[in-house]
């Protein structure tokens, strides 16, 4: 019995220690922001702004040394003098609510068994408790695509809030698109003894045909007019194959993208490339088919040993410069919370600073197909900012002091930082002795 309650105790005290921050409420009254440098998105700045939020709304964004503000309409003032004010970042391509430590096989929850899964939805896995979400928001991520994993085709994703009760509240713009993993050129293998190696994949060709079997048959399907029984697979490429949701496909050679583009539009599909490390060298092939890019993430190394070292540091600048529309994606759950450090990196090799920060905000929002209530600080948008004490992209200067999603003041604490608190106050107590 003693050992019981000890242990009881011991419980109820960690999750004191670690006490995950409760979803904010909506706001209650309106708020303006004054003297911030504000990052619109969009790539223009003003250097002493004033932003007004009503309603989880946007609706005053001026230069504060010109425009005269009503006392009366606004009943607080959040004094912002020296710091930066961004949209709220956006982080396509993720994991995140759906695996919490990748070595845990119980806590991931991102891959359905079989090859082609169209019907799964990565939004009812979506999980708000995660541990993980407060780090991200806390650098300044405040929305997040959610992706399946796993087989050909691995089911569809969805944008979420990163601050919610359930993934119902979550939800921003649900099942949004279809992501295929297309066929890889090489083949990983692993062998006990020699380690891991790559070789070629000789059944390139006939996975590529397996795809197109499946959407062909999809395509017949939903050319009849009566069915006697549902199929939800096909059922669920309805909209993609009419082009109301996006094809996210997963590709990163020259030889997979141009196979990858070419089945995009046999079937008609509105494509958004994913990964495309070599996306720099088919530039003509993407913008002529209109299609944009979310890049994996700039700290890698490049995808051959014979190329420059630097090169995914300096292909969002290549991307930029041929007309291509990109955004920033981070390998893994965890490491989203780097997504503008990421961004930062590709700003020191040709990316202007402001251009970095319209593919976190702008660009994703406009890849994911949210970009009419995100993605820019403007009257009527959703009011979902970070403030900054310095340079979003500067790791040695970027610390996110307040967080607004639709004008919710959101709680940035973190267990890194209550561990931090704990372990600080250990030390306080031993100084002198």
């Amino acid at each position: 019995m003693k050992n019981t309650l000890v242990f009881i105790f011991a419980i109820v005290s960690l999750s004191k220690i670690y006490a995950q921050p409760t979803p904010a409420a909506p706001q209650s009254e309106s708020f303006i922001i004054m003297n911030a440098k504000a990052h619109i998105g969009n790539g223009k700045v003003i250097e002493n702004a004033v932003i007004g939020v009503e309603n989880g709304k946007i609706t005053l964004v001026a230069d504060a040394t010109v425009v005269r503000i009503d006392g009366t309409k606004f009943k607080k003032t959040i004094s912002a003098s020296g710091k930066h004010i961004y949209p709220g970042l956006i982080a396509p391509n993720t994991p995140l609510g759906l695996s919490e430590i990748e070595s845990v096989r119980a806590t991931v929850d991102h891959t359905e068994t079989g090859v082609m899964n169209p019907s799964i939805r990565s939004i009812v896995a979506y999980n708000t408790d995660s541990h993980v979400l407060p780090t991200i928001r806390s650098n300044g991520v405040l929305m997040v695509q959610v992706v399946p994993n796993g087989g050909r085709i691995s089911g569809q994703s969805s944008v979420v809030e990163l601050d919610a009760w359930n993934w119902e509240d979550a939800a921003y713009k649900m099942d949004m698109g279809m992501h295929v993993r297309f066929p890889s050129i090489y083949s990983f293998s692993f062998d006990p003894l020699q380690g891991p190696s790559l070789r070629k994949n000789d059944k390139f060709a006939q996975d590529i045909a397996d795809l197109d079997a499946f959407f062909k048959e999809a395509q017949a399907y939903i050319k009849k007019d009566k069915v006697e029984a549902k199929n939800l697979k096909f059922e669920a490429m309805r909209e993609v194959l009419s082009g109301k949701k996006t094809l996210f496909i997963h590709a990163n050679l020259v030889k997979e993208i141009n196979e990858a583009v070419m089945f995009g539009k046999r079937y008609g599909c509105k494509m958004v490339l994913v990964g495309g490390k070599d996306s720099w060298m088919v530039t003509d092939l993407l913008k002529s088919n209109n299609i944009s890019v979310i890049l994996s993430e700039t700290q890698d190394l490049p995808s051959r040993e014979d190329d420059d070292i630097a090169q995914p540091f300096k292909t969002p600048a290549q991307l930029k410069a041929a007309g291509v529309p990109f955004a920033f994606s981070v390998n893994g759950g965890w490491q989203t919370r780097n997504l503008p450090l990421m961004a930062g990196q590709a700003a020191g090799f040709g990316l202007s600073q402001e251009e970095a920060i319209t593919a976190m905000t702008l660009d994703a929002a406009k890849i994911l197909g949210i970009s009419e209530t995100v993605g820019t600080i403007e009257e009527g948008k959703d009011a979902t900012l970070i403030l900054s004490e310095g340079d979003i992209l500067d790791m040695r200067t970027s610390k996110v002091t307040h967080a607004f999603i639709r004008g919710k003041a959101i709680d940035l604490d973190t267990k890194h930082k209550q561990l931090n608190k704990r372990f600080q106050t250990k030390y306080d107590r031993t100084k002198g002795k």
